[in-house]
């Protein structure tokens, strides 16, 4: 009776010696469990943390005029950022004239080799704004011509954060300036920005609603 006693006495004492450590282990394996749901929530909140498609659409074209855009083809905003700016614009029917004046004014290559250039590009209603008698002397004159249309262009790539409040040399050696904020901007405080951010394979290319005139 005496040993079964001590055998019970040492079972006993086994038992309360284990519980700890097996309520210590099970502490252990709950707190491992816990950190999955924290590490599932890391993981979510570095996935809302990665940009979308829609937080990237600051670099895509804006502006009521890009409707008019063609959806497919080499006149579409992927098939002009193919083709150099004067190639890209000669596939947009809303920049016929423009196109028209860079080829009397023998811009074209000068413009599709050139690299890293942002252009003010005028729309054909920006065109129609000027008296067609001055209009065809202007495109007459090809001394004038030239000044007015590298007076459109600027010898680094603008962004559009750049256009809030800024101010550029153009390749006439004149200085033009912008303002405006999100999707509204205006050049030389007359001219609107109708479809900016268009890429090209080397230029930028803002559309604008009036033709700027160097001073």
């Amino acid at each position: 009776m005496n040993t079964m006693k001590i055998r019970r006495t040492a079972v006993a004492a086994a038992a309360v010696t284990l519980l700890p450590l097996s309520l210590a282990a099970c502490s252990d394996s709950g707190s491992g469990t816990g950190a999955a749901p924290s590490s599932a929530a890391g993981n979510e909140a570095q996935t809302a943390g990665t940009p979308t498609a829609d937080a990237m659409s600051g670099d895509q074209p804006f502006g009521p005029a890009c409707a008019g855009v063609p959806k497919e083809g080499a006149g579409s905003f992927d098939g002009m950022a193919k083709d150099p700016v004067a190639t890209a614009a000669s596939n947009n029917p809303a920049l016929s004239t423009l196109v028209t004046a860079v080829k009397q004014a023998g811009l074209v290559d000068t413009l599709n080799n050139a690299e890293d250039i942002t252009v003010f590009a005028p729309t054909n209603d920006a065109f129609a704004k000027i008296p067609k008698a001055d209009l065809d002397k202007v495109l007459a004159d090809k001394a004038t011509l030239t000044k007015i249309l590298t007076y459109h262009v600027v010898g680094q790539k603008v962004t559009p954060k750049q256009l809030e409040n800024g101010s550029f040399e153009t390749l006439q050696k004149g200085v033009i300036t912008t303002t405006g904020s999100g999707e509204d901007y205006t050049v030389n405080d007359t001219s609107k920005v109708v479809c900016g951010n268009v890429k090209t394979s080397n230029a930028n290319v803002y559309i604008v609603d009036t033709v700027l005139m160097p001073k």
